[in-house]
């Protein structure tokens, strides 16, 4: 996510500590402890899953014309769990036979070797199989190159050295290579990844851990393409991180720790932190994770993963995104004044988010998200046209990899 200094043990793994602990903007990288974003939340109690079942049935989108799916299913379909340590747990391989599970993400604490996780994946997409859901798990990590790698090897140079390089739209396309060829090898789908950010000041959140390929917009653009095409046409989704943007942040402003404002104007916004995204978008990106920043050029008062204006008119309408949108960490800082993870979990559904990053290392945040989201639609506090749109959206990225 966003920050490089949360803890986050690399369990043996060569390469430098992980200065992204999760995601894109808020996923924290740290070189040990405990991570930082995550923790806010983990010691939440979780809810059962089972005492939903006796909600009715939702009807079928498209994507699932051949299934009769319970709520609790469909609103599975739009959550990405954690867990602690080197094993999975019971619990989440529970989760992903009941048909509840959208997918899964990795960090470094998950990690001790590529056979040990290329182990794990295998195990996870036989729980999958066992499901009522018939299409692949969406396992992810951040492999970003250079500080951000939950995997040794590929992609090594950094987006700063890549960018700053003789030939960066040659070395970003072997990165999105590398990156895309290193994760299919262990079995995983997708990457968070390539940051689009376009920083502003040496020194600054993104470019003090060289996560920006640079403070030019049109070379950002460039290398941010150049990756994504590469990457995915090895069958590895590209996620482009963090709409609108963090590039303008300070080295303090971390969403992973706390609220972070970010007073841009309208016109240096998309003059210059939303310069990378149309070429993301013409060359067929995947997801785009949304940064949990407030803008108050777009919207005054609400962090952009939670603000309609930002991830339905700005990314969508604007932008023409048509693809899958994916939230930061659900437990990072900047939501604190936002509730519980149910609340969040349903207020980004309501921003227009498709899936929901649950983070935390916990199983039970997950589950959390996953009965929240099943009691409002259940509810109509989420209509379902809008609901069901978002699950036809991610089952179509999901059919799309293997």
């Amino acid at each position: 996510m966003t920050d490089p200094t949360a803890a986050e043990p690399e369990s043996g793994l060569s390469g430098p500590a992980d200065p992204d602990p999760g995601v894109g903007a808020g996923t924290g990288i740290g070189t040990g402890g405990a991570p930082s974003r995550r923790g806010v939340l983990t010691g939440v109690a979780g809810l059962g899953l089972a005492g939903l079942f006796g909600l009715p049935p939702m009807p079928n989108p498209k994507g699932f014309r051949a299934l009769a799916l319970t709520n609790l299913q469909l609103a599975g379909q739009r959550v990405i769990y954690s867990y602690p340590g080197l094993t999975p747990p019971a619990q989440l391989l529970t989760d992903i036979e009941n048909g509840q599970v959208a997918g899964v993400i990795f960090f470094g604490e998950n990690i001790s070797s590529e056979s040990q996780i290329a182990s794990v994946v295998t195990q996870l997409r036989n729980a999958q199989a066992a499901s009522p859901i018939q299409h692949p798990l969406l396992l992810m990590t951040d492999q970003e190159g250079g500080e951000v790698a939950r995997l040794p090897g590929a992609p090594t140079m950094s987006e700063k050295q890549i960018g700053a390089s003789s030939n960066p739209t040659g070395n970003a396309t072997t990165a999105g290579n590398g990156a895309g060829r290193n994760l299919a090898g262990v079995g995983m789908n997708v990457n968070l990844a390539p940051v689009l950010d376009v920083y502003y000041a040496a020194g600054d959140f993104d470019d003090q851990y060289q996560r920006s390929y640079s403070s030019n917009p049109g070379i950002a653009s460039e290398c941010g393409k150049a990756f994504i095409t590469a990457q995915q046409a090895v069958g590895v989704a590209a996620t482009a991180k963090h709409f609108p943007g963090l590039g303008s942040a300070t080295a303090s402003q971390n969403t992973d720790n706390g609220p972070v404002t970010l007073n841009v104007s309208l016109s240096q916004l998309r003059g210059t932190d939303e310069v990378p995204y149309p070429a993301a978008v013409a060359a067929g990106v995947k997801l785009v994770m949304v940064s949990w920043a407030i803008y108050p050029a777009l919207d005054p008062s609400l962090p952009a993963g939670l603000s309609p204006a930002v991830v339905q008119q700005e990314l969508r309408a604007r932008n023409n995104f048509q693809g899958v949108t994916i939230t930061d960490a659900l437990e990072a800082g900047a939501l604190g004044a936002y509730g519980t993870t149910q609340q969040r979990a349903v207020a980004a559904a309501h921003a227009g988010m498709d899936l929901i990053l649950c983070s935390a290392r916990s199983v039970s945040q997950g589950e959390q998200a996953t009965s929240a989201l099943a009691s409002a639609y259940a509810s109509g506090q989420l209509e379902s046209t809008g609901f069901n749109a978002a699950v036809d959206r991610i089952t179509s990225l999901r059919s799309s990899l293997s």
